[in-house]
């Protein structure tokens, strides 16, 4: 993807926002008790900060298994970000696999309420390395 440093800044905010909306979207699906919607939101609110966060350092990634790799290869395998937080996000797309797609699988409190409580944890890690970026000092 070939942006200017306008586009980026402006594609990174724009997917930076999303993120909170979903987020802010996912704590009322919680609330409601909606497990398998909840799954969805929650992959969906870390997948907007993720995407920011590679482009913000202009990787490219053209599916959602290529953003999990591109996390690994250039944050986690780094030690940029904890192996902790790539497997969290890992977790989150997996959960988001099986809900939405597969047969005879029950998600509930359980399986969401422990991962919703790491969310804050993952938006403190890498809003900061977004912050970072020399291309980003416009974003926020």
């Amino acid at each position: 993807m070939n942006l200017s440093d306008e586009e980026r800044n402006a594609l990174v905010e724009y997917r930076i926002e999303r993120a909170y909306a979903t987020w802010d979207e996912t704590r009322k699906i919680i609330s409601q008790r909606l497990w398998y919607a909840a799954a969805n939101r929650m992959y969906y609110t870390c997948y907007y900060l993720t995407s920011a966060l590679l482009i913000s350092h202009g990787i490219n990634a053209n599916s959602h298994t290529g953003v999990i790799r591109m996390l690994g290869m250039h944050f986690i395998s780094k030690g940029l970000l904890s192996h902790d937080m790539g497997h969290f996000y890992s977790r989150l797309f997996e959960m988001r696999q099986t809900g939405d797609y597969d047969d005879w699988i029950t998600l509930d409190i359980n399986d969401i309420v422990p991962l919703s409580e790491q969310i804050e944890d993952y938006f403190n890690a890498v809003i900061p390395m977004i912050k970072r970026t020399s291309n980003n000092t416009n974003v926020f």
